[in-house]
């Protein structure tokens, strides 16, 4: 009875948003749980949004969505099994796979980090980060891109020094603490530190860097496949959803599973979201050729071997029927 209030629910809100799609098929075989490992950060929103707003249980899908703050954290989750794929950056995705980890990203994710100066630093450009302390997340997209900007300005990866801080909470307590200098944040945690008066330099989107997507065991893949497809289906309707309310409405998600304080959920500026799609070859072969230059893959990784195209392609089709 409760999944019959929740479609009848999802219809009435979707109906004016979404193209006409073709009654879903009731299978009788049960459906298996997906376990997806997140960060704290807007990228994950459209997952959410779509489990909060019976999206998925309209699907006949049960997704959890299990919370990490430090990406070495999440790694291990997904390393040992104990999550079945995860939103993680590229870099962290060819390491997993180059140490013997069978994985597959299926679809690329929007998000984006700023560099946060403290106040009070004076830095009022990126040159200026010249013998700063900048701390990372050593070899993910924080070091990634790190490196991005501060060579942009002619600094030399050794002319500044970068504490190794891979818990973001910790981060942003040391940049409060004038115990570092910069550091990137994703949002929330970028419209916190703003919002108490340090200043960001740029963001990846600004510099057009995008390097975020969602991946999966091979197990999973193999085991679950019907239900990633749903996973994903259950994706681009967050997507409408989010596309068709103003940022007001979500203000309770975006408080209790992004962590945005009250005070900023309604002024926080989300990414343009749109449905699901692959990553460009360009960023990975640009992530790919960073890891092989600091050696820490071979360089005979094949990049493009991690890439499962075969989920999005079905879910193109399914829109177009």
């Amino acid at each position: 009875m409760r999944h019959i209030l929740y479609i009848g629910t999802i219809l009435v809100l979707f109906t004016a948003c979404t193209p006409t799609r073709k009654k879903e098929n009731i299978s009788h075989t049960p459906m298996k749980v997906i376990t997806l490992g997140v960060m704290p950060s807007v990228d994950y929103l459209p997952f959410i949004v779509a489990q909060k707003a019976g999206i998925y249980d309209t699907l006949g899908l049960t997704v959890n969505l299990i919370k990490y703050y430090s990406s070495t954290d999440r790694d291990h989750a997904f390393q040992s099994a104990q999550i079945d794929g995860t939103i993680t950056d590229f870099l962290s995705a060819f390491q997993l796979k180059s140490s013997g980890i069978p994985l597959k990203i299926i679809m690329s994710n929007e998000s984006y980090l700023c560099m946060i100066v403290r106040n009070g630093s004076n830095i009022t450009s990126v040159k200026e980060l010249k013998n700063k302390n900048i701390a990372v997340s050593g070899n993910t997209v924080v070091d990634y891109t790190t490196d991005f900007i501060i060579k942009t300005a002619g600094i030399l990866p050794q002319q500044v020094n970068r504490p190794e801080i891979d818990n973001i909470p910790l981060r942003l307590l040391m940049l409060e603490n004038g115990q570092i200098d910069a550091s990137l944040f994703p949002d929330p945690y970028a419209t916190i530190a703003m919002s108490n008066g340090h200043k960001s330099l740029t963001s990846t989107s600004e510099l057009n860097i995008s390097v975020t997507g969602t991946v999966f065991s091979a197990k999973a893949l193999k085991e679950k496949k019907k239900e990633i497809e749903l996973l994903i289906k259950g994706y681009n309707l967050g997507v409408d959803y989010i596309q068709n309310h103003p940022t007001d409405s979500l203000k309770e998600i975006l408080i209790e599973e992004i962590g945005i304080p009250e005070a900023l959920a309604g002024i926080i500026a989300l990414p343009q979201y749109t449905h699901a799609s692959l990553p460009s070859m360009d960023d990975l072969e640009k992530c790919a050729s960073w890891l092989i230059e600091k050696n820490i893959i071979h360089k005979s990784f094949q990049y493009a071997n991690v890439i499962d195209s075969s989920y999005i392609q079905s879910e193109q089709v399914n829109i177009e029927k």
